[in-house]
């Protein structure tokens, strides 16, 4: 049996902070034996970092996916195709840096990653994601029937698509980018384990993830304003997933709810941005 633990998007410090210091109890208390991230909200709320790739992956992350976010910090252009176990959505176009998928060899067997990114009032519009994923995973199968899949997208109907579409081909559907963690937790009959958000790993008295007040204050004024990441209480959240290794079909799917009783960090700066997860009118 393959156990794998999916955490949902990184925010911030308190965040990244938060997954390294709680991986060791994670991996000795359920038996990990691969773990999953998404980390394009790492850097400050904004993208990720080399330096933050580097130490999720010696604090114990096996694969770190991302988002729409994947290029905000401008050096991962010239450190993703040195890092192949950081992910950008597989439906960039053809010659983008970096990969959208990966295969890596664990002491049970090769586990399959692949990270697609939604069109649905997402930025920038990418190809096809479901023509994109349909021909990774069949490249991968010919390797592993063990494949996981990060969704990142903006609707929940989009996701529940994509996992319907997968299903019976791949080993798990799980949606990030909403930074809410959604009940919606299931097997499909095809074999295939699905969420439509895992959530984020970061600080919970927030609007996803960042200080309160800028953001009510961006929503009356519609007036732009930094919206550093919050501080307080940090949790993390995600979904643990149990998967038999010689078929590939999911056993078992558990949401992940977990304190940080160590980690309450400062607000992190953050530069002068549009907030683009709001439930606004205009998409930025």
């Amino acid at each position: 049996m393959l156990t794998i633990l999916f955490l949902g998007d990184i925010v911030g410090q308190p965040g990244r902070a938060g997954v390294i210091s709680r991986l060791p109890e994670l991996k000795s208390k359920h038996g990990l034996d691969f773990i999953i991230v998404n980390g394009e909200n790492a850097a400050g709320g904004r993208g990720i970092t080399s330096k933050i790739t580097i130490d999720l992956l010696r604090a114990g992350v096996s694969v770190v996916t991302s988002g729409d976010h994947i290029w905000d910090q401008k050096e991962i252009l010239s450190f993703i195709d040195t890092e192949p176990r950081l992910l950008r959505p597989v439906n960039y176009p053809e010659g983008t840096p970096g990969s959208g998928s990966i295969v890596l060899e664990t002491a049970k067997g090769k586990i399959g990653v692949i990270n697609v990114q939604g069109r649905t009032f997402m930025q920038p519009i990418l190809d096809n994601p479901f023509r994109a994923i349909e021909a990774a995973v069949m490249k991968m199968r010919n390797e592993t029937p063990n494949i996981l899949v990060d969704v990142h997208a903006e609707t929940t109907s989009e996701k529940i698509a994509m996992g319907r579409f997968l299903e019976g081909k791949v080993s798990a559907v799980i949606g990030t980018h909403t930074h809410v963690q959604t009940a919606d937790e299931q097997i499909f009959p095809g074999g295939t384990a699905f969420l439509c958000d895992a959530g984020m790993c970061g600080p919970v008295d927030s609007i996803l993830g960042r200080a309160v007040d800028p953001i009510m204050h961006r929503f009356i004024s519609n007036l732009p304003s930094s919206f550093p990441v919050a501080s307080g209480e940090v949790r993390l959240r995600g979904a643990l997933v149990k998967i038999d290794e010689t078929t590939g079909r999911a056993v078992s799917i558990t949401r992940i709810d977990e304190p940080v009783p160590s980690v309450s960090a400062a607000s992190e700066p953050e530069g002068k941005v549009d907030v683009e997860k709001m439930p606004t009118t205009e998409q930025t």
